[in-house]
């Protein structure tokens, strides 16, 4: 199984130990582009044509809400 799988594996199963770098690697590589907040903002939007933007903070941890952001548009973007 690569990388690649198990993250995709551990965003589907909503698992809690999922860290910011882990969703924005899974939201790049599906073609998001992301922007650095400005103003001392810790919230980054990741942006892609036709799709909802998503806002994650770079906390630890992460709350579940964005857990399930993300991993919705897992599941859209494995549809295509």
């Amino acid at each position: 199984m690569s990388q690649w799988d198990k993250l995709v594996a551990a965003i589907l199963a909503r698992d809690k130990s999922l860290r910011f770098e882990d969703l924005a690697k899974a939201l790049t590589r599906m073609g998001y582009e992301m922007s650095q907040p400005r103003g001392g903002s810790s919230h980054h939007t990741f942006r892609k044509p036709v799709c909802t933007p998503i806002t994650i903070p770079k906390h630890q941890p992460l709350n579940r809400a964005y857990i399930d952001l993300v991993s919705e548009a897992v599941k859209r973007y494995l549809e295509e």
